[in-house]
């Protein structure tokens, strides 16, 4: 995992991390296809009270995945 915090910005429907901006497809309320450049590379989702994500990318870290969920559904609540 890289050391930068990720940032989300909720109107572009995008997460900002580690110099990578993912985009934030909505499958359902709580639930997100994550894309790099159109690719999907994971989902997140917001279930029993937290932020999980899974990567579907060799070139993506179940670390990263989870921290892009976390920085999403934070700015969602807030």
């Amino acid at each position: 995992m890289t050391d930068s915090t990720p940032v989300a910005d909720v109107a572009a429907k995008t997460v900002t991390f580690g110099g990578t901006s993912y985009f934030m497809r909505p499958l359902s309320e709580d639930a997100y296809t994550v894309l790099v450049d159109g690719v999907p590379v994971g989902r997140v989702v917001y279930t029993f009270g937290a932020a999980n994500g899974v990567s579907e990318s060799p070139s993506v870290t179940e670390d990263t995945m989870t921290a892009i969920a976390e920085a999403w559904f934070a700015a969602l609540d807030a």
